[in-house]
């Protein structure tokens, strides 16, 4: 059998093909073990600590912004930096959203524990921004008040 330049590509692209489907399975299972199902799935805040096996404490070493004022709660910009040493996850919670867990980051060793992200907003609530470092989780809070649309529109 001779492989001309055709039949040569042919093969090759297959063989490539298989090879990468082979490989994201494995990473697809991997997502599905890290994603906390069941504390996106709490619909209330005592459910999520719940889920995540610990209430957290108060800690004046996350720095938590977002806006006092949200004129569109489909869109509230939040930043989350944690100034805590072994931080691994960092989580955004809004207290009166159906779901309250909205986002989890997690954290390489050696990185800044910060993120940015837009968030939808239900209704003027507490937002929350829970670290959890070396086994142990803490939380910082700020309220934003909704003016137009949110979660229900």
């Amino acid at each position: 059998m001779s492989l001309d330049r055709r039949n040569f590509l042919s093969l090759g692209v297959a063989a490539l093909g298989t090879l990468v489907s082979g490989l994201s399975f494995p990473l697809r299972l991997l997502a599905q073990h890290v994603r906390p199902d069941a504390a996106f799935a709490a619909t209330d805040m005592a459910g999520v600590y719940a889920a995540i096996g610990s209430t957290p404490e108060t800690s004046a070493e996350i720095v938590f912004t977002s806006p006092e004022i949200a004129e569109n709660g489909a869109v509230v910009p939040v930043s989350v930096t944690s100034n805590i040493p072994g931080t691994t996850k960092i989580s955004i919670l809004v207290e009166k959203n159906p779901n309250p867990l909205t986002a989890v980051f997690y954290i390489a060793e050696g990185t800044q524990a910060s993120v940015q992200t837009r968030v939808k907003v239900a209704q003027t609530c507490n937002l929350y921004a829970v670290i959890e470092a070396n086994g142990k989780f803490f939380s910082a809070s700020r309220e934003t008040k909704v003016t137009l649309g949110g979660c229900g529109g």
